[in-house]
């Protein structure tokens, strides 16, 4: 008899949104799941075997090579015809990489920080004259990190409305393959433009300095900046406004928590706080993909050249091995290890961007409005089960 194997991605609990799906902590840590395809690729749960795994090269990011597992019908046809560095592996990754490293330099980052509080200042100004209850996601949570993205890459911000709304169309997890491709090509379309004028009139900003230096160099093509403009446009604002309104999301739903935050004025506290709600929420919840080009033994399990690998870092990141009493919200938590980021060479290249983000509007919106609450029952919060980014839909909030 055909063993029947779980399905991935696994459904989280109406009552515990914030928890990964309760179907993970009944399976083995490294065992077979089945996905949209039919393919069924090895499930690793355990937080030391994801990072083994994310940082052996024998493990590849490689999206076409054959038995990588791919997260939908609709990504898999986009990413056979987007190609972006996060989906190649050494040495092409890394020369691609390098091209984008200095940017995300915390010393540059760092340098952004007091730019960054006034958007935020300047957003919650805009918030608190306006009319209640508001929805945090569309009146906050999203434009911080568009704005700041924008900013970085030399997009004008006056186009957010059709960025952001191509990128819910191709984050969309039911979304069909035709207008996922469409929504990816007007994206690229758009973006390739913008390459073209900065060619005709340079600019500092991320975009204009690979026009500038790289593509003059012959090293990258006009497609290839455009490409890469792409996943950092996306990846840039989708994910940080995530885990703003998210993460807003829990601490009101942990006053203790939330009242620390909001009394104190120390920087650590904050960034810890920042790295908990990474751990504690972590939104890449289909998992980081991979698939094996040589036959590799991982925890006693021999996994085959050509088998793909789903590593389920929001499993990894409630390890008690690694987190004690890891279902518990503790902004004290040591938690800087987690892997929400990822691990090894594909770790996120963004993600000191994304913590100077975050621990600005930890630090300033609850002080600013230190009445936000909830405006409607939290069980009717719309939450992001059908986009790979999990999250919320909207949040309306009152003060």
């Amino acid at each position: 008899m055909t063993e029947t194997l779980p399905s991935f991605p696994m459904t989280r609990a109406g009552k515990c949104p914030f928890d990964p799906p309760p179907q993970l902590r009944e399976v083995e840590p490294i065992s077979r799941v089945e996905i949209w395809n039919g393919d069924t690729p090895w499930l690793v749960t355990g937080y030391d075997d994801q990072r083994k795994i994310l940082a052996d090269n024998r493990f590849s990011a490689n999206n076409l090579n054959q038995g990588y597992p791919h997260q939908t019908a609709s990504i898999a046809a986009r990413r056979r015809s987007f190609r972006s560095f996060i989906s190649m592996d050494d040495p092409q990754h890394a020369r691609h990489r390098k091209m984008l490293t200095s940017n995300f330099m915390i010393k540059r980052v760092e340098a952004l920080r007091p730019q960054v509080q006034q958007m935020v200042d300047g957003l919650i100004d805009e918030l608190l004259a306006g009319p209640k209850p508001a929805d945090l996601v569309t009146a906050f949570a999203l434009p911080v990190p568009s704005l700041v993205i924008c900013q970085l890459l030399g997009v004008p911000y006056e186009d957010h409305d059709f960025f952001q709304a191509c990128g819910k169309r191709i984050i969309k997890r039911d979304n069909s393959v035709e207008d996922a491709l469409a929504a990816n090509e007007e994206l690229r379309s758009y973006l390739r433009t913008l390459v073209e004028a900065k060619k005709q009139s340079p600019t500092d900003d991320m975009i204009g300095r690979l026009v500038t230096e790289q593509l003059a160099a012959g090293e990258l093509t006009e497609d290839e900046i455009a490409d890469m403009s792409l996943l950092m446009l996306l990846a840039g604002h989708e994910t940080t406004a995530n885990m703003i309104a998210l993460g807003t999301l829990a601490l009101l739903e942990h006053p203790d928590q939330l009242e620390q935050v909001r009394e104190s004025g120390d920087p650590a506290l904050i960034a810890g706080a920042v790295e908990e709600l990474l751990r504690y929420l972590n939104i890449v919840h289909m998992g980081r993909r991979r698939v094996a080009i040589e036959d590799v033994e991982v925890a006693g399990q021999l996994i085959r050249a050509g088998e793909g690998v789903v590593l389920v870092t929001e499993a990894g990141n409630r390890d008690s091995t690694a987190f004690p009493d890891p279902d518990n919200l503790d902004i004290h938590r040591q938690a800087r290890h987690h892997v929400a980021f990822g691990y090894g060479v594909h770790q996120c290249l963004g993600q000191p961007l994304a913590r100077m983000e975050l621990q600005v509007v930890y630090g300033t919106l609850y002080r600013r409005i230190p009445t936000l609450r909830l405006a409607i029952p939290f069980e009717d919060v719309p939450f992001k089960h059908d986009m790979s980014i999990y999250g919320v839909h909207s949040l309306p909030v009152t003060w």
